[in-house]
């Protein structure tokens, strides 16, 4: 099978939940990587065979195929297909997998993948009535941000429909019951690892090491230029004289209320962040990359998935 490579690599900055990619549609973020990704690769985008994108809501102005209304606001042809891809927190790097197994198999051989959320914009969801004529009743009016919806009742008979953050309870409890290796999962522990992951992201924003892959994101206003966003809302951090300084602590973040279970140990502070945000990659075999004389940045070698027990 053919070696793959990858060509390009941006994305938009991290944006917080309400934060300043908060106006901007899911597609139109995606539509801007995806072009950009292309002019980086230097291939014309007529050599593309297909866009996969990953996008794990769908519901509001990401629904239907969002990969082809990017592909068609980023100008690439109407020749070139797209096809969005759904495996929940996994999607963009599914996408990924999916276009570099295309290449291998000689489906084509120029490819861009990535993926786009924008969990502020997420929509309320409303069910329709279940009767065409005849009072409506209350409804329930999901919101899409996370969690699940329209709950399948004989999937609930099986196990508790748990959001994440429930099932990173369950590991808590779990580690508690001598069930990881390792002993006790403590709160003070995931704390630390949090503030630890924030603070490497903040040392690297500091070091420049995202400013090569980030695509400033231009935000319109009412009057004057558009403000453009170019730096990471996520981890939690401040502008200072000498850069940016991490905007949290040990002792802020053990003053935080579990968010998900009462008496837990998760967070808003210790889990992961709702953002705004979306990527792109060319990738094409090396063959291809060899004739056009583009020096790839990665290669693409294998990749996995497995199904482990949902309430973890």
């Amino acid at each position: 099978m053919r070696e793959v490579v990858i060509v390009s690599a941006v994305r938009t900055p991290i944006g917080r939940i309400s934060g300043a990619l908060s106006a901007v549609r899911p597609d139109d973020l995606a539509a801007l990587v995806i072009k950009e990704a292309v002019a980086r690769a230097g291939v014309a985008p007529e050599m593309i065979e297909e866009v996969y994108l990953g996008c794990a809501n769908q519901a509001g102005e990401d629904n239907r195929n969002v990969a082809r209304m990017a592909t068609l606001l980023a100008g690439l042809p109407h020749s070139v297909a797209a096809v969005t891809l759904n495996r929940l927190c996994a999607s963009g790097l599914n996408a990924v997998n999916q276009a570099a197994r295309a290449i291998m198999a000689g489906e084509g051989d120029v490819f861009v993948a990535g993926g786009v959320e924008s969990m502020t914009r997420a929509p309320y969801s409303l069910p329709k009535n279940e009767t065409s004529f005849g009072p409506p009743g209350n409804k329930t009016a999901w919101d899409t941000t996370l969690g699940w919806r329209y709950p399948n009742k004989q999937m609930e008979a099986l196990f508790p429909l748990e959001a994440m953050g429930e099932t990173a309870e369950n590991i808590y409890e779990l580690s508690c019951a001598g069930g990881v290796a390792g002993g006790e999962i403590s709160r003070e522990e995931q704390d630390a690892f949090a503030l630890e992951s924030q603070a490497r992201a903040c040392a690297a924003i500091n070091a420049g090491h995202f400013a090569a892959e980030i695509v400033p994101v231009p935000i319109p206003q009412r009057r004057g230029d558009p403000i453009m966003v170019t730096v990471d809302e996520h981890p939690r951090i401040r502008e200072t004289d000498d850069g940016y300084a991490l905007d949290t602590s040990m002792a802020q973040l053990a003053r935080l209320r579990p968010a998900f279970r009462a008496g837990g140990t998760v967070t808003a502070g210790n889990s992961s962040g709702l953002n705004d945000g979306a990527c792109a990659l060319v990738l094409m075999s090396a063959e291809k990359a060899a004739d056009l004389g583009l020096k790839p940045l990665a290669r693409w070698l294998a990749s996995a998935a497995a199904g482990v027990d949902p309430r973890t």
